[in-house]
């Protein structure tokens, strides 16, 4: 298994189909996911740094079976944003 890290750009949903397939770029490279896609829509925002895991395709598509999101994933940093302050009860 090959590794490649960078920046995700162009994030595209290519297949609604079971499992979706996602197309996404790291940096000049052309990537597919479909094993994890629907977590990896959760997870990464365009923007974002990762490091993937997987093979070249037949097509020079690199295709992922891991992935890893450098510091907060989009859940997270969503979850962060919509936090509600802490009710103080009075006595």
């Amino acid at each position: 298994m090959e590794t490649m890290k960078g920046t995700v750009s162009k994030i595209k949903m290519l297949s609604f189909g079971a499992p979706p397939l996602l197309r996404f770029t790291i940096g000049t490279t052309n990537c597919l996911i479909a094993k994890h896609s629907l977590n990896f829509l959760g997870d990464v925002d365009e923007g974002m740094y990762v490091v993937v895991g997987g093979y070249w395709n037949p097509r020079k598509q690199f295709v992922v079976q891991k992935y890893t999101v450098y510091g907060k994933t989009k859940i997270m940093l969503d979850m962060d944003h919509c936090q509600r302050p802490v009710k103080v009860e009075q006595s």
